[in-house]
């Protein structure tokens, strides 16, 4: 079902800007000013200047000018002409590991494939979403891609078909050492191979042929990718975008929640007292040690961990029963309708906390942390005044929701870790 291909990539001539490690950086969506400084000044071959190429600051060294687009189409080009970049002439794929400790402390070792897929509609059924997006982030994807004519940043995806053993045996018969190797900021450790064996490219391509693609990462570029090769027309390497493809089966994904924090309560006692009245008509209300806050591992319909900043109290929510919501959610499937983040967007965001699909969208009184100590450290600074604490959704389940029509609340699903910018690129002409 699904037309993956090896990649004639752009990449870096590691002997020319030094090390891997210089050159990558985290996604675009994770880089804030100060970070995008830093990278800069590891390198000046940096990924972080052309997959986010804002202007730098008035009192900055080097005040950049002019559309921020075309200076990155600029910089490819430079970076070409000086050797820090190379076109490879012949096609490959480029196999990947991520060594990595996740944030409940555990360690794993995830495996994936970099490569090129063919852009299709989600209605087609061979690419699939799980989440919502917004206008903003596709209008800047899109305005980069058109000047420099690459993706620069891969989609993380998950297979129903995985390609791993296969690069792994090559791997273990022709290299004693990584093409790359990387360390992020967290200590995730990510190698990589380039496989251009013509027998393992075809044996790779024919598996993933038969496969389904779970978009996990990256939904505001795919649908970027397909505004692309709409506006292109016809056939071409735009008809293909860059993804790092996981096996649902491999043994270091993993999937960790995201939790939920609301603002605007602190100095409104009435709307605190709707609050609490409203999660005492629908849930079973436990209070707990703050250590023990965290449902992981907790069974049912609609588990929660609760923090209170104004009374400083953990408590345990359990859903009474699921009558209300399944009538507010009637027509969706049971595997959305048993999902932790659509339960408490439904009956606590939007019902009882009165939030908006807008308001939900532009995180208006609406915040997230990747944590239970982020989630707490955030309420003791003041910056939010209530925090729910969700469990992970198992892969399973995002695997079902996305078989269905139905996308999930935004950060619905972390999966961790992120995938490296600059690791390839991917050219579009």
């Amino acid at each position: 079902m699904a037309d993956v291909q090896p990649l004639n990539a752009l990449h870096y001539d590691l002997d020319a800007v030094g090390s891997l490690q210089d050159v990558v950086a985290p996604p675009y969506d994770v880089i804030d000013t100060a970070m995008r400084a830093e990278l800069i000044a590891s390198s000046p071959y940096n990924a972080v200047a052309i997959d986010l190429p804002k202007p730098y600051g008035e009192t900055g060294p080097q005040a950049a000018e002019g559309d921020p687009y075309e200076r990155a189409a600029r910089e490819i080009d430079a970076w070409q002409k000086a050797g820090a970049l190379v076109k490879d002439a012949e096609p490959a794929i480029w196999a990947m590991e991520q060594e990595y400790t996740g944030p409940d402390g555990s360690s794993h070792v995830r495996h994936a494939i970099l490569a090129r897929v063919r852009v299709e509609d989600f209605d087609s059924g061979q690419v699939l979403p799980h989440e919502r997006t917004l206008p903003g982030p596709k209008q800047d994807r899109l305005e980069l891609m058109r000047a420099t004519r690459c993706n620069l940043s891969p989609i993380f995806s998950l297979s129903t078909r995985d390609p791993w053993p296969l690069v792994e045996q090559e791997i273990e018969l022709e290299f004693d050492e990584p093409w790359g190797e990387a360390t992020d900021a967290a200590g995730t450790i990510t190698r990589l191979w380039r496989i251009d064996e013509p027998g393992v490219l075809e044996e790779v391509t024919e598996l993933l042929s038969e496969a389904q693609l779970l978009i996990a990462d990256g939904h505001h570029r795919y649908e970027t990718a397909i505004a692309y090769r709409d506006e292109i027309g016809g056939e071409g390497p735009h008809n293909y975008t860059l993804m790092a493809l996981t096996g649902l089966e491999d043994p270091g994904l993993s999937v960790y929640p995201t939790h939920r924090l609301l603002s605007g309560f602190a100095d409104d006692p009435e709307r605190q007292r709707r609050l609490g009245e409203g999660l005492r008509q629908i849930f079973d209300v436990t209070e707990v040690e703050t250590n023990q806050i965290d449902p992981l591992g907790e069974e049912g319909v609609g588990v929660f961990g609760l923090y209170d900043s104004h009374h400083k109290r953990a408590f345990r929510l359990r859903l009474k029963d699921t009558a209300e919501l399944d009538r507010l959610l009637e027509g969706q499937p049971e595997a959305y309708r048993r999902l932790d983040a659509a339960i408490l967007e439904t009956l606590v965001l939007k019902g009882i906390a009165g939030l908006s699909e807008d308001d939900i969208l532009a995180k208006r009184g609406l915040g997230y942390a990747k944590s239970v100590e982020d989630s707490l450290r955030l309420l003791d600074e003041g910056a939010y005044d209530v925090a729910f604490i969700l469990r992970p959704i198992p892969v399973d389940q995002t695997r079902e929701i996305c078989e269905s029509d139905a996308n999930m609340p935004p950060k619905s699903t972390y999966f961790y870790p992120k995938v490296l910018t600059g690791l390839v690129f991917n050219p579009l002409s």
